[in-house]
């Protein structure tokens, strides 16, 4: 494995660089609105499913009553 100088290194460094693409203001927004609507309906089913076996346990075992 050859070892590059460190000016060589900052070149290739700053080539990968210019080749990321960044995402616009726009699709940041969208992401993001995107990550909470998908972490809402998460918690929303597994509260209905908590909710499902809280129940039918409770059913089951005749606890708390």
């Amino acid at each position: 494995m050859t070892r590059t100088n460190p000016f060589q290194f900052i070149q290739q460094v700053r080539a990968e660089i210019s080749k990321v693409v960044w995402p616009t203001r726009r699709e940041t927004v969208l992401t993001t609105v995107m990550v909470f609507i998908m972490a809402t309906l998460t918690a929303i089913f597994f509260f209905i499913a908590d909710w499902i076996i809280r129940t039918g346990l409770v059913a089951l075992l005749g606890v708390f009553g």
